[in-house]
């Protein structure tokens, strides 16, 4: 029986990949170590972006010992912490700065409440807006004109509408008026002013 097989030669073997990033590592840089430097440490404060190269055993003993704040005093390193809370970007007291009146003359106009009251209509101040009479509604021509036509004016209520449509038709109909045939075209009106206000949605 034999050893070899010819399946031993498709078989593929993955290259070590760690092997291969120590060949290409420069030295260790702790003293007396030869290893290859396969990890990067920060050199220090005001050296941001600058790294030393150490193997795997030094950069766990330089990271011990390692002190971002070290010669830095207390209060320095209490206002550090205290800029980090911005970034460490400039900010103001609230009306202290040249432009933060003329910013709040339209901070109204920025903000998310404005914006929505200005898109969406609250007729009965439900999301407290401040408005609370409700917005009255603008008549289209054939509504208005329907509106003149039972006698009512454009601020006509759907309630006004009903009881005046019932007095005209009582009026006006047929059967009320003794056949008078007179008021059949003023009735034909009433009927048809009153319809079409109702597929308005007026009353």
């Amino acid at each position: 029986m034999s050893t070899y097989s010819k399946y031993f030669e498709k078989i593929r073997v993955r290259p070590d990949r760690q092997a291969e990033v120590k060949s290409h590592a420069p030295r260790c840089q702790w003293d007396g170590c030869d290893e290859p430097g396969t990890h990067r440490a920060p050199v220090g404060r005001m050296r941001e972006g600058e790294y030393f190269r150490f193997c795997f055993d030094h950069v766990r003993e330089y990271n011990k010992g390692f002190n971002y704040f070290s010669g830095v005093s207390d209060s320095e390193i209490a206002r550090f912490q205290k800029e980090a809370l911005t970034g460490h970007r400039p900010t103001w007291v609230m009306g202290a700065n040249s432009g933060a009146k003329a910013a709040s003359d339209f901070s109204h106009i920025r903000s998310g409440r404005a914006g929505y009251y200005n898109r969406v209509r609250d007729p009965y101040n439900m999301f407290g807006g401040g408005r609370a009479e409700p917005r009255q509604r603008q008549a289209k021509p054939l509504e208005a004109k329907a509106l003149e036509t039972l006698g009512l004016d454009t601020k006509a209520t759907g309630a006004d509408i009903k009881a005046r449509y019932k007095e005209l038709v009582k009026r006006h109909h047929p059967d009320a008026n003794g056949g008078d045939r007179g008021s059949e075209d003023r009735f034909r009106d009433v009927l048809q002013a009153y319809r079409l206000l109702k597929q308005a949605g007026l009353c």
